[in-house]
């Protein structure tokens, strides 16, 4: 039994505030253990708002210092004062009156990184969702609005640095050895986009003139020393503002942006106005330290917080049930960006991929909610794949039902319409419905109605009548708190594809090359069809469906080799896969041998040299479904065990079969000149690791894999070597003399540790549980620092099905006490790992039990957070 979380907020139950907070003046003197923050307030009078409505403001942990009303000191016999709440009960009656509120705060105290810490000696603030709370007592919600100046005192010595959100005013000497500086932030912003950051950090400065020809003055300030490895974040900021102007028509709005690089962070960053705080690792990189993964993350994260100044800042949620509407909204930003950088195939399988590994099983799962929740114990927990990624999706889709024209003369209308608002989804939807006319009433239900759908597709034909005839169907399995599903507008992009790998034409009663499911039984039919097509459906993704569709494993390797869409030729062939993967599981799990179709190995020997593919394209298709994909597919009395074995022996077969071939394209593929982390490079780099990958799978010798680790020249190169060597070959000196030397030479590096932390955490097999445990208590693991945790123990939780779901409950047992021990410092991060256990159901019976035991004794804990306490009950539930 897990006791109750507390409060329930719901959608339903919104109301405006009876009060305004127009303007926020701060005042804050900084002092590691203990800093007083004087927050001036004016506040007015909503119109409406009864004369003897209290005023009640939010507060975290807070201790108050002074009280005072229009520069008189507040009688406290008229006030209730908690750690949580600030009520006053009698506020004046004017329109208008200022109020003052004097808090002390303890920074260096602060693990969980919430509201104002210390970050490795300099001072920061996390305000989203609700920190700005453990600040100052406030109206801390969305839709409350303020226009701030924040005047920091500091140290010198300890802070020369001093920033806020907007543009700076004022700056100068206060004796003593302290200093000043003021900032003010024009634009009315929500509480959860303040920011501050005081410290004594290195500076890598730029500028930027605007479309308009308006001069900005950039900076990423990171730790002393470090500054050549944010050359490249610099360079992504400067192609994300020209790239929100070019394809959104968004120009940058203040004088100077300025983003700041800290060590401790819960997540990768944040888009606080105009003083972006992000996670180091997501800032630097150079080629000794960083992959091409990193340079691509770093890129993407950049863009993502940018492009939040419109989608977020400028305009944000009126609640955190709209969270979507920021976040899912600019995540698809994020994604177009990166396409037209790089490769729009590649980036669009990679974001399916992500989709499928994260958000497909929340849906499937206990923890299961709408794109826009209708309700929340504790908001921290809806920061989820549901959010982000599906919100992503349903982005696209009004794209792809809209058109482009459609779609962009909605998101300029959105933009005019609300600037300068707190908004709703349905704010977002009646833009595209005006701006187009496209009436988006059925299709809406993607926010609203939790669960992935599935399509059943049939297809005939029929040689006399020339008939090409397809049936859908259309269902949405049951989710927690909702059994009964409405019928979605579902499109889906499609081509049927002759005989010559040619499309033909649709010909039928379709929208072009798009068929809009809207009933829950739908019949096309496409006459003059000369010969026999094979069906290509959910071309691009253009729904986040699952799809079960009947058909032969000869169409499949049809268009394997010839679809013109590069997403459904690598669906087609994923398909493959994982229909091989899932027979091999099986037949290991009842002792017998796996059988490998033929015409399948040399499909990917076929792949791996057709150079009219790009490299990194390659390396998608020949990438094998991970073992989260196959246990997804599978959905019930899943053996970890046994799908480690099914995707080894395919991976060894497929190596077998093209052995020669893929040694020397591998040797072929040798970097031979400078490292440059541009799509070119990775991708040939890419394809390179993925057939060190296959060679290695073929051999019982990790001499292959050992001497690119030691002749690599950048950490690419040098960290797929080891990630090889450890899953493959994690016994042999060969492995061990690898983490020896990666050790020897990063140790006093956290970020690149973090990499040496994890490649041990996922390598399979019980042994790993001892070897995390003991990692546990390496000199360079901390367990209060995010970074380490997620490197360590999440990856082992998320990543590593054979370990953490050992059969003897081990593994639940390991992630369960370091859960524990994260949650006296930082409930944020214990939840995040707590949700490694949400597929416990799908499992074989005997782990079931071992994770429901594993479970049950984490909701047992006295005092548990309401974070730690929401996850678990809903995953028990």
């Amino acid at each position: 039994m897990v006791a109750d979380t507390g409060q329930v907020f719901r959608l339903e139950d919104y109301r405006e505030t009876d009060y305004l907070i127009p303007e926020t003046q701060l005042t804050f003197r900084l002092s590691p253990n203990r800093t007083r923050v004087i927050a001036e307030l004016t506040v007015e009078r909503r119109q409406g708002t009864a004369d003897d409505a209290p005023l009640v403001l939010d507060g975290d942990g807070l201790e108050l210092a002074g009280l005072e009303i229009d520069g008189t000191r507040v009688n406290l016999d008229n006030v209730e004062v908690a750690p949580d709440r600030l009520a006053i009960k009698a506020p004046p009656r004017a329109k208008r009156f200022k109020l003052r509120i004097e808090t002390d705060v303890d920074p260096a105290a602060n693990r969980a990184l919430s509201g104002l810490y210390q970050s490795n000696g300099v001072f920061c603030t996390q305000c989203e969702a609700e920190g700005f709370r453990r600040i100052t007592y406030f109206l801390d919600r969305p839709d409350l609005l303020s226009v701030y100046t924040v005047r920091i005192e500091a140290a010198r010595d300890a802070a020369p640095l001093l920033l806020s959100n907007g543009n700076p005013v004022e700056q100068g000497d206060l004796g003593g050895g302290r200093h000043f500086a003021v900032w003010h932030d024009p634009h009315p912003k929500p509480s959860y986009l303040f920011a501050l950051v005081a410290g004594d950090l290195g500076l890598v400065d730029d500028r930027f003139t605007t479309i308009s020809g308006r001069a900005v003055a950039l900076g990423i300030y990171v730790e002393k020393g470090k500054e050549a490895r944010a050359a490249f974040a610099m360079d992504a900021l400067k192609r994300s503002m020209r790239w929100d102007e070019e394809r959104f028509g968004r120009e940058y709005d203040l004088d100077v942006f300025n983003i700041v690089a800290v060590s401790d962070f819960n997540m990768g960053a944040m888009e606080n106005k105009g003083l972006n705080i992000f996670n180091d690792k997501y800032v630097l990189a150079d080629k000794e330290t960083a992959t091409d993964a990193d340079y691509a993350r770093i890129e993407a994260i950049i863009a993502h917080e940018y492009f939040h100044n419109w989608t977020g800042n400028r305009i944000t949620c009126r609640d955190w049930f709209q969270l979507c509407l920021k976040e899912g909204l600019t995540v698809y930003r994020d994604q177009e960006f990166t396409a037209d950088e790089r490769s729009r195939a590649v980036e669009r399988i990679s974001d399916v991929r992500t989709l499928r590994a994260h958000q497909f099983p929340e849906d499937q799962g206990p923890l299961a909610h709408p794109v826009r929740p209708r309700r929340y114990r504790e908001i921290n927990n809806f920061y989820t794949a549901t959010v982000y990624e599906k919100g992503a999706e349903i982005v696209r889709m009004i794209r792809t039902i809209v058109g482009e024209d459609g779609f962009r003369e909605g998101m300029d209308l959105y933009f005019d319409r609300h600037d300068g608002q707190a908004v709703t989804i349905e704010d977002f939807i009646a833009a595209f419905e005006d701006a187009s006319g496209a009436d988006l009433a059925q299709f809406a239900l993607w926010y609203h109605q939790a669960g992935t759908p599935n399509v059943a597709v049939n297809a005939s034909y029929d040689a006399v009548a020339q008939e090409f005839v397809l049936e859908l169907e259309q269902s949405v399995p049951p989710t927690p708190s909702e059994s009964r599903k409405r019928v979605m507008h579902i499109p889906l992009a499609f081509g049927l594809v002759g005989p010559d790998g040619q499309d033909l034409a649709a010909g039928g009663e379709t929208d072009g090359a798009i068929i809009h499911l809207h009933k829950r039984k739908q019949t096309v039919r496409f006459k003059g069809v000369a010969e026999r097509p094979v069906l290509s459906i959910n071309r691009g993704f253009s729904a986040p469906v699952t799809l079960a569709a009947a058909q032969n494993a000869n169409d499949r390797l049809f268009l394997a080799r010839h679809d013109g869409d590069a997403f459904a030729r690598w669906e087609a062939l994923n398909t493959l896969y994982l229909e091989t993967l899932i027979a091999a599981s099986k037949a290991a799990k009842g002792g017998k041998p796996a059988k490998f179709g033929k015409d399948l190995l040399v499909l990917a020997g076929e792949i791996a040299a057709d150079e009219e593919l790009d490299p990194d394209y390659r390396a998608l298709l020949l990438s094998l479904p991970s073992e989260t994909d196959i246990a997804r597919e599978i959905g019930s009395n899943i053996d970890p065990d046994a799908i480690l074995q099914a995707r080894r022996g395919l991976a060894a077969a497929i190596a077998e079969h093209n052995g020669e071939r893929f040694a020397e394209l591998y040797a072929g593929l040798a970097d031979t000149g400078a490292y440059v982390p541009d799509a070119a490079g990775s991708g040939r780099r890419a394809l390179r690791n993925t057939l060190l990958d296959y060679c290695s799978a073929a051999s019982s010798s990790p001499a292959r894999a050992a001497e690119q680790f030691h002749v690599a020249t950048n950490m690419t190169d040098r960290a797929a070597a080891l990630a090889v060597l450890a899953d493959r070959f994690a016994a042999t000196p060969e492995t061990e003399a690898a983490l020896s030397a990666f050790e020897a030479r990063y140790g006093s590096d956290a970020i690149v540790m973090d990499k040496w932390f994890q490649v041990q955490a996922m390598i399979p097999g019980v042994e790993t549980v001892e070897r995390v445990a003991t990692l546990a208590q390496h000199r360079g693991f901390r367990m209060d620092n995010p970074n380490r945790v997620r490197a360590l123990i999440g990856a082992f939780a998320s990543a590593n099905q054979t370990a953490f779901n050992a059969a003897d409950g081990s593994g639940y047992a390991f992630v369960a006490d370091a859960i524990l021990a994260v949650e006296a410092q930082n409930p944020q991060v214990a939840a995040r790992l707590a949700t490694a256990f949400r597929s416990w159901r799908s499992l074989e019976p005997k782990r079931q039990a071992k994770a429901r035991e594993t479970l049950s004794r984490i909701a047992a804990k006295k005092g548990l957070s309401r974070d730690l306490a929401d996850i678990v009950q809903r995953t028990l539930a």
